[in-house]
This record gives structure tokens, C-alpha cells and sequence, in this order.
């Protein structure tokens, strides 16, 4: 438990460090809702379902902070580690490989939770939004989808062969979901076939879990089957290709 704890208090530091995994996780989210906010407004809209913009947004920004760190923060720096040869220190030294990959994990956690914590207060205090009706739906919600990122992201990682190439490809995934998943531009202004398009991605069914569970509408079983899905995949996927170096 202590190498744990020391290694995670390590982690965070270096999160924090890192300009751009901070700046994506903790600040873009804000830009967003201030930008947006500030043209848009959080009246309520007939288009919106009787919601505001900045109602409808705010759980989709959520989705974006967890997109970020599992695919963007996570993968490329595990292949980071491994190509600056940090892994394979860490196998050669007494620290098993759950006290390293659990280190991230818990930061990973904490940093999202962070960024989330800042958006929805930010967004209460500025626009009034409305606040989730089932706060335990929304953070089991949470948690699953974090979870199911943070796995498909240390696949990627796992099965990639270098940190380029995982940055280039981690990107290549993440921006066509931010824009099409509805954490970019909101899904109900979308044309129905770009609607039908996004339901194949993981970060729409982020948005839609999360968004149902915000305001009350329950559980969307195949959102929740999409997620697990990912999650178990990506953790045999982890398990079985993981390197040191």
C-alpha cells in the first residue's frame, strides 16, 4: 500500500506537470462552456427539450474530459514510459506491475474527477444549470465509462509499438468521436444520418449514458452493454499484450 500511495503522489505530480494533459483535462472543458455559454445562453429551448444549451452540454463535456484522459492521457503516457525505457526500470526494480499501472489509475481517476468537479460548478455558479437527478445513476455512469476508456486506452497502448505512433493514432481515434459523439456540437442539432453514424462510436454512448442518467431518464441498456463490452475486451486485450519494453 505504501509503494502504491507513493507512486500515485509521484503520478500526480507529473500529470500536473504535463501541460497538455492538464490543460485538456482541467481548462479546455471551461473554455468550452464559457465560449458556448456566453453566445448560446441557458434558456430554455423547445429544440432542447425544454432544456438549455448549457444544460445539454454540461454532460457532454463530461464525456470529453473522460475521452481525454482514457484515450489521450493514458495510452501515451504508459508509451511514453515504455519507450524511454521507465518500464522496464520498474520491472527490474521489487515494484509489481498493479502498484504501477494502479498508480495511474488513481490519478487518472482523481484528475477526471477534477475536471469534472470544476465544469459542473463552474457551470452551476455562471449559468444555473440543472443539476443530476439521480447523482448515484450519474456516477456509477461515470465510473463504468471511465473505466472502459482507461482500458481501451491501455490496449492501445499495449499494442502499439511506440509513443509516436500511439499519440497519432490515440488522436486519429478521439477527435472524429469528440466532434460526431456529441461532446463537441450537441447531438440533437445534428442531421439524423450523422446521428446514425455516431451511435457506432464509444464516446456517443458515453454522452448518451451519462445525459440519461443526468436528467432522470434511467439506464440506456445498450449504452451500458456498449461500455461493458469495451471494458472487458480491453482489459483481456491489456492482459494479454502488455510490455515492459
Amino acid at each position: 500500500m505504501r509503494a502504491l500511495l507513493k507512486m500515485s503522489w509521484v503520478e500526480g505530480k507529473l500529470f500536473l506537470r504535463e501541460p497538455v494533459g492538464a490543460f485538456f483535462t482541467l481548462v479546455f472543458p471551461l473554455m468550452l462552456l464559457f465560449v458556448f455559454g456566453s453566445v448560446f445562453g441557458n434558456d430554455p429551448n423547445e429544440f432542447m427539450g425544454g432544456l438549455g444549451s448549457v444544460d445539454v452540454s454540461t454532460p457532454a463535456y463530461i464525456g470529453m474530459i473522460i475521452g481525454t484522459v482514457g484515450l489521450m492521457s493514458g495510452p501515451i503516457s504508459l508509451a511514453v514510459y515504455r519507450d524511454q525505457g521507465v518500464l522496464r526500470r520498474f520491472r527490474a526494480a521489487p515494484v509489481s506491475p498493479a502498484v504501477v499501472i494502479g498508480a495511474q489509475v488513481i490519478i487518472y481517476f482523481l484528475m477526471t474527477v477534477l475536471g469534472v468537479a470544476l465544469l459542473v460548478t463552474a457551470a452551476y455558479f455562471a449559468y444555473d444549470v440543472r443539476l443530476p437527478e439521480d447523482p448515484l445513476g450519474v456516477a456509477a455512469g461515470f465510473c463504468l465509462a471511465l473505466a472502459s476508456f482507461l482500458a481501451a486506452g491501455f490496449a492501445l497502448a499495449s499494442a502499439l509499438p511506440t509513443a509516436r505512433t500511439t499519440q497519432i493514432v490515440a488522436t486519429a481515434v478521439f477527435y472524429p468521436m469528440l466532434f460526431l459523439g456529441g461532446a463537441g456540437v450537441p447531438r440533437q442539432v445534428m442531421p439524423e444520418t450523422i446521428r446514425r453514424i455516431s451511435e457506432f462510436l464509444p464516446l456517443t454512448h458515453v454522452n448518451i449514458l451519462i445525459s440519461d442518467l443526468w436528467f432522470g431518464k434511467g439506464w440506456q441498456p445498450v449504452s451500458a452493454a456498449v461500455l461493458a463490452g469495451m471494458l472487458v475486451v480491453g482489459l483481456i486485450l491489456s492482459a494479454r499484450i502488455f510490455r515492459w519494453e
